[in-house]
């Protein structure tokens, strides 16, 4: 496989609205060192990639405010290596856009897609992984995504079922049978004894040829419209034709416009320490506590009587806790968040109301 051949898309337009107050709308997650290594999780994510991707054949896909940081966090990308998306529109719209900026650049690339803000434990056994798909997407018409081999009952993540036949050629390859959003806890732990389903860790492998035929066969509309401005692409006038082409394109997943209704979908399953950070609870549960289950970053924290709770707060900042069980507790730019987590789910619905109530500056 030519080196050359292979790009990355990096999905960087998030807000990390579940990880408020610390992630705001000005300085989201992925711009964050929120595992406290000394890198953000987009320099992290590109530190990732680059073990099997050229720089020069990275591209990052994120929001036009965030085109500074982006260039700041990653100097070793050039500004026609940022995609900036004028709206949000989830993540179909978001690889639409890039496959043409990629066509322009290469034909016969394998592409990797891969968001700016998940957690790799295992990164020599993510890259085997990567490059076991590259291999089989330069060699099949196929949609390849990795599967996490589950650890608990889970009802955070989507999950994929698996068909019994793996394929024999590639270790670990299956034929997808199901895609399955988040399940209750229940059906979760039904999905952990089964052994048949695996975490979806939102990682995709496909050569940019079977990617595009996948567009044009379920998501027809979204490919006509970054068709006709494939003229404009790396243009004077591109700016003004993908303004044109998101007011219109509709706001859909990958998931849900491509990869649950293709009959060519695969997953490769592996276990290299993976988690989407798409929560305060998903951090927690990848921290390190001490001896009463707490995981606390800030150099002043005492606790009493206070088990399995998550602390994220400035060093110079004194706290004092005292009672508390199971929960989150977060200080930043004058902002404190206290919220139990079994309702963190609920930190988005606060997050709305402060905007409301309490305007921008907060969120």
């Amino acid at each position: 496989m030519n080196k050359n051949d292979i790009y990355c898309v990096i999905m960087a337009g998030g807000i990390g609205s579940r990880f408020w107050p610390l992630s705001r709308s000005n300085k989201p997650k992925q711009f964050l060192d929120i595992l406290g290594v000394g890198k953000s999780l987009i320099q992290q994510t590109f530190d990732r990639v680059t073990m099997f991707c050229k720089p020069e054949n990275v591209y990052v896909v994120t929001g036009k405010t965030y085109k500074k940081q982006v260039l700041q966090h990653l100097p070793k990308i050039s500004e026609n290596q940022v995609i900036l998306e004028p709206i949000r529109r989830n993540t179909a719209p978001c690889i639409a856009y890039a496959n043409q900026r990629i066509l322009k650049q290469n034909p016969n690339a394998i592409v990797v897609v891969a968001p700016s803000d998940h957690l790799i434990i295992k990164e020599e056994e993510f890259c085997e992984t990567i490059n076991t798909a590259i291999q089989f997407a330069s060699e099949q018409d196929a949609l390849l995504t990795i599967g996490i081999k589950p650890n608990r009952p889970e009802t955070g993540y989507g999950y994929i079922q698996i068909s019994k036949e793996a394929i024999k050629t590639v270790p670990n390859l299956y034929k997808v049978k199901t895609f399955t959003e988040k399940p209750n806890l229940e059906m979760a732990e039904i999905f952990l004894t089964s052994g048949e389903f695996f975490w979806n860790s939102g990682v995709f492998i496909w050569s940019l040829q079977s990617i595009r035929k996948a567009f044009q066969t379920y998501l027809p509309e979204v490919h006509g419209l970054f068709e006709e401005i494939l003229p404009a692409i790396n243009t004077a006038e591109e700016n003004n034709s993908v303004s044109t082409v998101y007011s219109e394109c509709r706001n859909i997943s990958i998931d849900y416009g491509i990869m649950e209704k293709a009959d060519n979908v695969y997953v490769i399953c592996s276990e290299f320490g993976w988690s989407d950070l798409g929560s305060w609870g998903s951090l927690y549960n990848n921290s390190k506590k001490d001896k009463s289950g707490n995981s606390i970053t800030g150099c002043n924290v005492m606790t009493y009587d206070t088990v399995n709770t998550l602390v994220n707060v400035p060093s110079g900042k004194l706290v004092v806790i005292q009672g508390l069980k199971d929960y989150i507790v977060v200080e930043s730019d004058n902002v404190l968040l206290i919220c139990s987590k079994e309702n963190e789910q609920d930190i988005k619905n606060y997050l709305s109301d402060v905007q409301i109530e309490k305007g921008e500056k907060f969120t």
